[in-house]
């Protein structure tokens, strides 16, 4: 595996990597609405070249917010990796923080994020109905059955 960052990867890559997991790239949050291969981050690849985990992320101020994470080969400390990766980028410009935002449904997600420091600090009630707005195709059933409804946002101090 070999990690590197967005920008050393072809973009045709990214793309089909979140049309393939995601649908398209684009991603419907409260924060906004973001065309993830075009954003700055981190890559894993596998051996033969092919996007294994990607991290996201935008910058505003002091702060980052975390746009998408995702590994295609669980419990191999892929996206633990892209997120160090994330971390250390930010604390070498002097930001103070990472956000980012999750789903209701998403307890993996949420399990991941609170072993690694981050705390929610706050729940965005019936989000997702408003993020269906702009992309319909976010589903109405997520995992566990759970229905989607609601954001959660996570934060952590670096």
């Amino acid at each position: 595996m070999q990690y590197t960052k967005v920008e050393q990867v072809e973009k045709s890559k990214l793309l089909h990597f979140f049309t393939e997991h995601w649908g398209s790239p684009k991603m419907v949050i409260s924060s906004g609405v973001y065309e993830c291969d075009s954003l700055p981050g981190y890559v894993c690849l596998s051996d033969k070249q092919e996007v294994i985990g990607l991290v996201t992320f935008v910058d505003r101020g002091n702060e980052r917010e975390i746009i998408s994470l995702d590994s295609i080969l669980e419990n191999k400390g892929i996206g633990s990796n892209l997120m160090e990766l994330a971390e250390t980028d930010a604390k070498q410009a002097n930001m103070d923080k990472i956000t980012l935002i999750t789903s209701n449904d998403n307890i993996n997600a949420i399990k991941f994020y609170q072993k690694r420091g981050y705390r929610i600090v706050q729940v965005l009630c019936d989000a997702i109905d408003e993020a269906r707005k702009i992309k319909p195709s976010i589903p109405l059933i997520g995992y566990h059955g759970i229905p989607i409804k609601d954001e959660l946002v996570l934060e952590k101090m670096i």
